[in-house]
C-alpha cells in the first residue's frame, strides 16, 4: 500500500461503525473552565451507548454545557456513565422513560441517540416540551417521519441540527465551494461508495432472555414486539428493517449528503436498486450487503454502492464522493480532497488540485455550531438543520425502497408518493406496542 492509497483511506472513524472516539473525563477536566450560572446550558442525554456518548463529550467541551439528564433502557450504560460524569461535577438525573426526562423543565437540549426507529417520536416530543434538539442520523427511519420532523421543528420554533457532521468540516466545505465554482464544467454524473472491508459474518443466534438491568419494552418502542435477541440489540440493530436501513442509512446519509449540496439537489425523479446478501448470505443481517442504486435527478445521476467484502472502493478509496464533470473529476471522503483533470490528448482540461487533506474533528466544530445557534436562536447559522438532514433521509430510504420492491421506483413530488403501490407502503411505519404516530 502506497503513502498516497493510504492517505486516502485513512480511517478518521472506527469503520465498523462510523462513531468518533468519545472524549475520556481527564481530558474534559483540563478544557472546562467556570461559568455564571446565568450561561449554563443544561443538556439531557437520551441513548448514552456508542455516539450518543461521543455527543456528549464533544459538547461538554463548551464550558458552558452542563448534562443536568440521562436517559437509557440499560442500566449498566446509565449507571457508568453517571460516574463518567461526576469526575468532571456534573450530576446528571437518570431516566429510563425518555418522556420523564422531558417533563424536566430544567433541561434546556436533549440529545437524540436512539436507534433510527425512535428519531422520529423523541424529537418531535422534546421540541413539543419547548427542548431544542441535537439529533442523531439517520434524521428519520421512514420518509413520512422526516417531513413529520420538520413540521414539528417549524411548528414548536426550535432549534434542530442532525449529527451530519461533515457538513461542518473544513475540507467538505471547501470541496463543495469548488464544485459550486464551476471549474469542473457541467457535472451529469455523481457517485458516492462505501466499501467497508473487514466486516465478518452475524452469526444466527436463538433468542434469550431479555438481559439483566435493560428495559427492552421501551427499547422496542413503536417497533414490532418480537423475542429479545442479542443480534437486534445495541449495535447491531442497523441490520434489521424494523430499526434502521442498513449501510446506507448507516454511512449513505453522509455521503449522499455531500452530492445533494454540491448538486443543490432535492429528491430524484426515479431510483433504481440491485443487490442482495451475496457476501454472508446465511448470516443473520436483513440489510443487503452488496447494493447498487442508481438516481435520476433529471440533470445528473447518481450512483450509491455499497459491499461488506472488501475495503478497496472506487478510485482505489474505501468511501468516497466524486463529482465528474467535463473538465475534470473531484474526489472527496473523510480524509481530504483532489481534483483528477480531464485530457484532451495529452493537454488537461483544467488544473488538478493536489490532495488537501482533513485539518479539523468535524464533531467538535458541529457541536460548537449546533451551541451557538441555541445561544443565538439563528436557525439560519446551523450547518445541518433538520431539512436537510430529512432531505438526505429521504433519498436514502428512496435507494432501500427501490431495493425492498424490486422495481424502478418514481416519486410524485407534487401527490407526495410513489407512483408504485408497493413502494408507497414502505412510505409510513406502522407503529406498534400503543405508541402513536405523531401528528402536526
Amino acid at each position: 500500500m502506497n503513502r498516497r492509497f493510504f492517505l486516502h483511506n485513512t480511517a478518521l472513524t472506527v469503520i465498523g461503525s462510523g462513531l468518533v472516539a468519545a472524549v475520556p473525563m481527564e481530558v474534559l477536566a483540563t478544557i472546562r473552565k467556570r461559568v455564571s450560572p446565568s450561561e449554563v446550558i443544561r443538556v439531557g442525554l437520551i441513548g448514552c451507548k456508542g455516539q450518543g456518548w461521543s455527543n456528549i463529550t464533544s459538547m461538554l467541551k463548551i464550558s458552558e454545557v452542563q448534562c443536568v439528564a440521562l436517559c437509557d433502557i440499560d442500566q449498566t450504560i446509565l449507571q457508568g456513565r453517571k460516574s463518567d460524569l461526576q469526575k468532571i461535577n456534573n450530576n446528571p438525573t437518570l431516566y429510563t422513560d425518555y418522556r420523564k426526562l422531558l417533563e424536566n423543565k430544567d433541561i434546556d437540549v436533549v440529545i437524540v441517540a436512539t436507534p433510527d426507529h425512535w428519531h422520529c417520536l423523541q424529537m418531535t416530543d422534546a421540541v413539543a416540551a419547548g427542548k431544542d434538539v441535537f439529533v442523531e442520523k439517520p434524521a428519520a427511519n421512514s420518509i413520512y417521519e422526516a417531513q413529520l420532523m420538520v413540521a414539528a421543528a417549524g411548528r414548536y420554533n426550535k432549534i434542530v441540527q442532525v449529527a451530519q457532521w461533515q457538513r461542518s468540516q473544513q475540507h467538505f466545505k471547501d470541496a463543495i465551494a469548488f464544485v459550486h465554482s464551476g471549474k469542473l464544467g457541467k457535472v451529469s454524473s455523481t457517485k458516492a461508495w462505501m466499501y467497508r472491508g473487514g466486516t465478518t459474518p452475524l452469526p444466527v443466534v436463538p433468542n434469550e432472555p431479555v438481559p439483566t438491568g435493560v428495559d427492552y419494552n421501551m427499547w422496542l418502542g413503536p417497533a414490532e414486539k418480537r423475542p429479545f435477541n442479542k443480534n437486534r440489540f445495541h449495535y447491531e440493530f442497523r441490520w434489521f428493517w424494523d430499526y434502521a436501513g442498513g449501510l446506507m442509512t448507516d454511512w449513505g446519509v453522509h455521503l449522499i449528503d455531500m452530492i445533494l449540496m454540491g448538486m443543490k439537489a432535492d429528491v430524484p425523479k426515479s431510483v433504481t436498486a440491485l443487490g442482495g446478501k451475496y457476501v454472508f448470505p446465511t448470516d443473520a443481517r436483513q440489510t443487503p450487503d452488496v447494493m447498487t442504486a442508481l438516481y435520476d435527478y433529471g440533470d445528473f445521476q447518481m450512483s450509491w454502492e455499497q459491499n461488506l467484502a472488501t475495503g478497496v472502493g472506487l478510485y482505489g478509496m474505501q468511501h468516497g464522493i466524486a463529482f465528474i464533470g467535463e473538465n475534470g473529476t473531484m474526489l472527496l471522503n473523510r480524509s481530504g480532497w483532489e481534483v483528477r483533470p480531464d485530457k484532451v490528448k495529452d493537454s488537461p482540461k483544467m488544473e488538478a488540485v493536489a490532495w488537501q487533506a482533513q485539518s479539523d474533528r468535524g464533531l467538535d466544530k458541529h457541536t460548537v455550531n449546533f451551541i451557538e445557534a441555541v445561544k443565538s436562536r439563528k436557525k439560519e447559522t446551523l450547518n445541518c438543520p433538520i431539512e436537510a438532514g430529512a432531505r438526505v433521509a429521504i433519498n436514502s430510504h428512496m435507494g432501500n425502497i427501490a431495493y425492498r420492491t424490486g422495481e424502478t421506483i418514481f416519486w410524485d413530488a407534487g401527490g407526495n408518493k410513489f407512483l408504485q403501490s408497493k413502494a408507497d407502503d414502505l412510505v409510513k411505519p406502522d407503529y406498534h406496542n400503543g405508541w402513536k404516530m405523531p401528528k402536526m
